[in-house]
């Protein structure tokens, strides 16, 4: 089987465009679970969880900072299948 890279992504929520990162709650290069909490953003209105779309390994693109970032733009990736 080979490798396989699902895009951690926050997905639309209504009239949101953009969120902070604020902290990764799984080291990168853990392996994850499907439905997993990987990491915590802030929207305008609420601080929210994202969760893993895949069981795998994680691959961080983005790290914490008090910059915005646009919906949809991956924040990492789980990599998955066997080598």
């Amino acid at each position: 089987m080979a490798m396989e890279s699902v895009p951690v992504v926050v997905p639309q929520m209504g009239v949101v465009e953009e969120f902070v990162l604020l902290e990764w709650l799984v080291n990168d290069g853990s392996t994850v679970s499907e439905g997993q909490p990987l990491a915590s953003i802030e929207t305008e209105k609420t601080e929210l969880e994202v969760e893993s779309p895949a069981n795998g390994q994680l691959q961080v693109l983005r790290h914490p900072s008090p910059e915005s970032i646009q919906i949809g733009e991956p924040l990492a990736n789980i990599i998955s299948g066997s080598q």
